[in-house]
């Protein structure tokens, strides 16, 4: 048998190997897409560049379900009117985290006022979220030989959560490399982005028509407004994510 030092020498000697780089297009990634505007942005953004892209969803005992709702619906007109695409769009995954109703305190899983809390973060601050998403999607790439991982964290216009800043992204992406000992690349596309810039972006990937998808099919708005036709899309127009989505489109608008 090796002694246990052999072995600890061996696995450091697998990761310091280099690691050979190819072209994205020889690759799947799997982007998180909850059905709003920023990851369906990312999706697309994927779409550009990988040669096929898987999907992912998560239930996790949220308000309401007008994102998972609009999922099918974005994957669904992508398949049909942006026929470049068509063929790249693999599986779409949707996995249960209901530990976040379960420790619940937030806006967003409870019956809740959108707020600034005592700590400064707003109580539609869901401790943990973007962990828990990016372990759950990483654990589901390790099963499918997937490398590449795409999310829709910004920390430009967003409402100052912690797990969205950069800087978690890769202490995060580091630790799944040493807990699964695999390199998983964690692409972030808006994370230095404000939202006039990622309606820019949506904009050079897919045209007005993808614009206007995003307009008519996602959701951002915390409360799942469907009832309120905005230039910008619908929603309540008074929660901080509308209010970030209008605002951004007004800048991309005005030009």
């Amino acid at each position: 048998m090796q002694p246990i030092h052999g072995v600890f020498r061996n696995f450091l000697a697998r990761r310091r190997t280099p690691r050979y780089v190819f072209p994205m297009a020889a690759h799947t990634a799997i982007v998180l897409f909850s059905g709003g505007q920023d990851s369906t942005t990312c999706l697309a953004w994927a779409l550009d560049r990988f040669g096929s892209v898987e999907t992912v969803g998560f239930e996790y005992g949220q308000r309401h379900s007008a994102e998972l709702d609009a999922r099918p619906r974005l994957l669904d007109a992508l398949r049909k009117n942006f026929p470049r695409w068509r063929d790249k769009l693999g599986d779409d995954h949707v996995l249960s985290l209901d530990v976040l109703k379960a420790i619940g305190g937030s806006a967003l899983t409870d019956d809740m006022r959108i707020e600034l809390g005592a700590n400064g973060l707003p109580t539609s601050f869901v401790p943990g979220r973007n962990i828990l998403f990016l372990a759950a999607a990483a654990a589901l790439a390790y099963r499918r030989g997937v490398r590449h991982l795409v999310g829709g964290m910004c920390e430009t216009d967003y409402s100052g959560y912690p797990d969205c800043r950069e800087e978690a992204i890769k202490a995060l992406a580091h630790a799944l490399d040493l807990g699964m000992d695999r390199h998983f690349t964690v692409h972030t596309p808006l994370m230095r982005l404000d939202k006039a810039a990622t309606w820019s972006l949506a904009e050079r990937l897919g045209g007005p028509p993808l614009v206007e998808l995003i307009v008519e099919e996602s959701v951002t708005c915390y409360r799942g407004d469907r009832s309120l036709r905005h230039v910008w899309g619908y929603g309540c127009a008074t929660c901080p994510a509308c209010e970030l989505r209008a605002q951004g489109y007004e800048r991309f608008a005005a030009r």
